[in-house]
């Protein structure tokens, strides 16, 4: 009786935490077509401004990927009333930092200010979007900083080129085949004009989402909206998304890909799954926690725990936009096979797809995600990029408070019915990432 008052007890404080973490907010698109968003939080002096605008990798033309990713760059350079390499310098000179990040389906840019600062944030917000410069000088500076950070994080990284390699193989039609660093060589061979078009046709106000989050008034905030970003021409382009449908994938796929960075080889499965939006895509977040997520999780405590077959091991679903790809790796311990360990994984794969997940395993689980929903939704900055993401991505802001009452729904049966339905031999990718033949002879 006392464990069961104490579980009720536990459920009662996450359900009590949960009600707390209702994130309150107010919406409304100005005619120009820029949706706004604004979110206010009275706990801290900080404000969030942040424009999410609906271009990454997939928008780009198969001859010239790397666009999105270079305008994360290239759009802090500088604009009309904001000279050449003084961005940072406005923004850290008034107590702010900063930054950007671009996936295949988004860019994201955002600011942290003190609030005394959230008519500056605006002001500079608006001036990206209003009066970039894309002159030669800043198109050739940012290119060198581009080609050294591929050769950084990917092309010198240990493992660099995985989901580079791994798209490729899961992707024939779809935009997703290439990642978002591009090709320095369609980089190279862009003319300004092909930049500056780039710019005019996807950043503009009718492909942008604008969060302003923090301690803010609403009054105040709206009259600035307004005044910044009011008077910005909506985009003339027609900016209805392609539609690319894959072929299922209906035997094994078999390939190779050699690193000059690595010694261990590593087992990569690859499945391809659905988009983001999806139920099923929920459902396969779950099921990576169920293989590999913390020491208790069924493959590290088989593959790494017990039998000493592999170094790492990990599962998860790698979610987008229009279709996703649930990643199995592992890298082999000693004289282990990847055949040997592709055996192992299959077999607690196997497992999921024919029995049901004990019902303390499933309460684990369940515990799990409420924990993650909390911690998502902590900060002001999660707050601003999870109501910027669930508006352009998923298209229901609201799934900010009521995502979590979908997880809580997904039934032991859902788990494995969805592995059984993603997770076979026959649709799948097998990518046996290796030494460079040159780097494994020395």
């Amino acid at each position: 009786m006392k464990k069961s008052l104490m579980a009720l007890g536990s459920v009662l404080m996450l359900g009590s935490v949960a009600s707390a973490q209702k994130v309150a907010f107010e919406e409304y698109t100005l005619e120009n077509g820029l949706h706004v968003i604004l979110h206010q939080d009275k706990s801290a002096p900080v404000v969030i401004t942040s424009v999410m605008y609906h271009v990454g990798a997939k928008d780009e033309n198969p001859e010239r990927t790397g666009f999105a990713h270079f305008f994360e760059h290239l759009l802090f350079e500088g604009t009309k009333n904001i000279g050449r390499g003084e961005w940072f310098k406005i923004v850290s000179g008034n107590g702010g930092t900063n930054n950007a990040n671009t996936s295949d389906d988004r860019t994201y840019y955002y600011e942290i200010f003190p609030s005394n600062n959230l008519e500056l944030g605006l002001w500079m917000e608006s001036e990206r979007l209003m009066h970039p410069v894309i002159n030669k000088i800043g198109v050739d500076t940012q290119n060198e900083v581009v080609k050294e950070e591929k050769r950084l994080r990917v092309d010198n990284q240990p493992y660099g080129n995985l989901i580079t390699a791994v798209k490729q193989n899961m992707f024939k039609k779809h935009p997703y085949r290439w990642a978002p660093i591009g090709s320095m060589e369609h980089l190279d061979a862009a003319t300004l004009e092909e930049f500056q078009a780039f710019n005019k046709k996807f950043y503009v106000p009718n492909n942008a989402v604008l969060v302003v989050a923090g301690d803010i008034e609403y009054d105040k905030t709206i009259k600035w909206v307004k005044q910044y970003f009011g008077s910005i021409p909506k985009g003339k382009t027609d900016l209805k998304k392609q539609t690319f449908t894959e072929d299922p994938i209906t035997q094994t796929i078999k390939a190779t890909y050699e690193d000059p960075n690595i010694q261990i080889p590593m087992l990569v499965t690859a499945y391809r799954t659905p988009s983001m939006k999806t139920r099923d895509a929920k459902v396969l977040d779950m099921i990576s926690s169920i293989l590999s997520d913390g020491k208790s999780s069924r493959l590290y405590k088989k593959v790494v725990d017990q039998k000493k077959m592999a170094l790492e091991i990990s599962a998860f679903n790698y979610s987008q936009e229009d279709y996703g790809v649930y990643f199995i790796y592992g890298l082999p311990m000693g004289d282990t096979t990847l055949d040997a360990l592709t055996k192992e994984i299959d077999e607690e794969v196997t497992k999921l797809q024919t029995e049901l997940i004990s019902e303390k395993d499933f309460q684990k689980l369940q515990n799990k995600f409420e924990n993650q929903y909390v911690n998502s939704n902590a900060s002001v900055e999660g707050i601003a990029e999870n109501l910027a993401t669930y508006y352009m991505l998923y298209g229901d802001i609201n799934l900010i408070n009521t995502e979590i009452e979908i997880y809580r729904s997904i039934t032991r049966e859902e788990i494995r019915d969805v592995a059984k339905k993603y997770l076979n031999p026959n649709q799948r990718l097998i990518l046996d990432y290796v030494p460079a033949k040159d780097k494994a002879q020395n």
